[in-house]
């Protein structure tokens, strides 16, 4: 089932249950949050987050999205995660904090650049299947395991490694692709699996790979405030 959605392009990549906040100061996004905050209670107030394949971190004003190059040379990804929004903040010159949680996973089937003075696209829904349940509970604990050494590497005493982590295998994939250090490309791909065993079996490779570096080099590759999802402007 398809179905017509604002697009935010930016320069990262949205996971689902995951927050994203979010500065707004140009106008056609101001206008995109204007219209959600207009919607009638019920109706979920949620954008396409996509994140940029190449070029700048903003579209110019139309361009096409799903592997094509846009004017600027921007191309998009094809697939993105809603964003709903959950707080709005209005400043007094018309800009806008707002803070955001990443809802569903979509493909883009097609690009609306006339409607409106932000992109629009026609999306495709992607379910999120386990995968072979009995693989995805097997994989869970190891990713999990290797997770927790992971930030034991990266944090600096043991108090910032107690926070209770998700043992349900489909929140944990997402949260470990939210938050490991990895690059937009390895995240993107992530994002893409197919289900959810896939990512899972993805993410121990790249946990293991991560993990083996630190202790090579034993440093941090970037501090651990970069690791958290900072407010991104638009």
């Amino acid at each position: 089932m398809s179905a017509q959605l604002p697009v935010f392009p930016l320069g990262t990549v949205l996971f689902p249950g995951l927050v994203l906040p979010l500065h707004i100061f140009e106008e056609r996004y101001r206008e995109l949050v204007r219209h959600l905050v207009s919607l009638p209670e019920g109706t979920p107030r949620e954008f396409g987050v996509v994140a940029i394949r190449r070029g700048w971190e903003v579209l110019p004003p139309a361009g096409p999205a799903g592997g094509t190059p846009a004017s600027g040379g921007v191309t998009l990804h094809e697939v993105g995660c809603t964003a709903e929004l959950r707080q709005v903040t209005e400043l007094a010159d018309g800009r806008f904090d707002i803070v955001t949680v990443g809802r569903r996973r979509f493909r883009i089937a097609g690009v609306d650049e006339q409607s409106t003075p932000y992109l629009r696209a026609r999306v495709e829904w992607l379910p999120e299947p386990t995968g072979s349940e009995d693989v995805a509970d097997l994989l869970a604990p190891r990713v999990l395991a290797v997770f927790r050494q992971y930030l034991g590497l990266i944090r600096r005493g043991p108090e910032e490694i107690a926070e209770q982590l998700p043992e349900d295998p489909t929140v944990l994939s997402h949260l470990v692709a939210a938050t490991a250090a990895l690059t937009v490309e390895d995240r993107q791909r992530l994002l893409a699996a197919p289900d959810t065993a896939r990512r899972l079996r993805a993410e121990l490779r790249l946990l293991n790979r991560e993990a083996a570096l630190l202790r090579q080099v034993r440093a941090v590759p970037v501090p651990l405030a970069e690791l958290a999802v900072a407010a991104s402007p638009n």
